[in-house]
């Protein structure tokens, strides 16, 4: 009784009648004279429905044979599994009645110890009321009924007030009647122990503040403090710093910390994976990288050819080839109408090793202006 002192509980309500009484001053007598050296062996309310029960069932059967009915079993010899007999002389027998005789249990509808006995057509109670009971000292305190049509109420008639207004107080565990907001850590209580990762990398995301051993900052401690902050009621912590702070340590070894008890949560940017998923839960993922790329890292040394790294030498060397082909179409084109295009051979090779590697940095429309002025009344047609 200790244990469940405060609690709130539903029970199946039974209404006080005429018949309610006889019936269990007629019990009471009956258990006395069974044994006169221990007191009278008091009915609940399961014990009132199993007589209820009984009369349900003999009224049925007596409405059965009213109507017609007879006793008759016919043998099915599948239903020798179920007992495990392997002889066909012990075949159990089915009740042919047994479909009219569940439609009369249906139709029964009287008045009996736990009320009115009328069922619906998937069988279940009609209108089964409940009490809200409030467990105080060695006894019950009733709070007020609940039934399916008429929701909550504060007296044994669904039609009183369906509302709060009017119900009894309830007295709460611990011996208050103050609602209580939940799971509150008594003030003596022990605090949870947060682990946190040391790590020297990622310093907005977690670091421990300095000239501090217990006091962190950073993306994910503004979240953990956040979602504390959304609870009704305050939960006490402190924070446990992991690692030396001079390399990163390992998530595993921190989340196996949780398994033996060493702590009793973790804070920090630590990857969701299968197998840690195994160990220990965790919230839903607050930092998203996304798609990634990982590659190796190494140290070059740097020169005034650095630039040439993005490419492989064949890369190059079709590139440059690319360049030389360009200049000489170019050469061909303008040699007849530029005088920038003509002269020595020595010069036209130069010439077009130039127009090729500077089209790099500039374009060349002064070099090629006599040549746009010149096509454009060939190709022109029409004013």
């Amino acid at each position: 009784m200790n244990d469940i002192q405060g609690i709130i509980t539903l029970r199946m309500y039974t209404p006080d009648s005429e018949i309610k009484r006889k019936f269990s001053s007629r019990w009471n007598k009956l258990s006395q004279g069974k044994d006169s050296h221990k007191g009278p062996f008091a009915l609940n309310t399961f014990g009132l429905y199993a007589y209820d029960t009984v009369w349900v069932l003999a009224s049925a059967l007596d409405a059965f044979f009213r109507s017609g009915g007879t006793v008759s079993f016919s043998n099915d010899s599948s239903l020798n599994m179920l007992r495990g007999d392997t002889l066909h002389m012990n075949t159990m027998g089915v009740f042919v009645g047994g479909e009219s005789l569940r439609q009369k249990i249906l139709e029964v509808n009287r008045s009996g110890l736990t009320g009115q006995m009328e069922f619906s057509a998937d069988g279940n109670l009609v209108n089964p009321s409940y009490e809200i009971i409030n467990v105080i000292g060695t006894g019950i305190r009733r709070i007020g009924y609940w039934s399916e049509a008429s929701g909550l109420h504060t007296g044994e008639a669904p039609n009183h007030s369906n509302s709060s207004e009017g119900l009894y107080g309830v007295i709460w565990p611990g011996q208050t009647t103050q609602t209580p907001r939940g799971w509150v850590f008594a003030s003596n209580g022990r605090h949870l122990r947060i682990g946190v990762p040391l790590r020297i990398s990622n310093p907005e995301i977690l670091s421990r503040i300095e000239g501090t051993t217990e006091m962190f900052r950073g993306y994910s401690i503004d979240v953990f403090t956040a979602a504390l902050n959304l609870l009704p009621y305050p939960v006490p912590y402190k924070f446990v710093p992991f690692g030396d702070g001079k390399t990163n340590p390992l998530n595993t070894k921190l989340l196996n910390k949780i398994t033996i008890g060493e702590f009793d949560a973790v804070v920090g940017d630590i990857t969701i994976t299968t197998n840690r998923t195994k160990i220990v839960d965790f919230t839903q993922p607050y930092i998203e990288s996304g798609l990634v790329v990982v590659a190796p890292i190494r140290k070059m040394k740097s020169s005034a050819w650095a630039f040439l790294r993005p490419f492989s030498p064949m890369m190059w060397f079709v590139t440059g080839m690319f360049f030389l082909v360009v200049g000489a179409v170019v050469w061909v084109l303008e040699r007849r109408l530029n005088d920038e295009f003509r002269g020595p051979a020595r010069r036209q090779f130069v010439t077009i090793i130039w127009f090729s590697f500077s089209t790099l940095f500039f374009s060349h429309s002064k070099w090629l202006t006599q040549g746009i002025h010149i096509n454009i009344p060939m190709l022109k047609t029409s004013p």
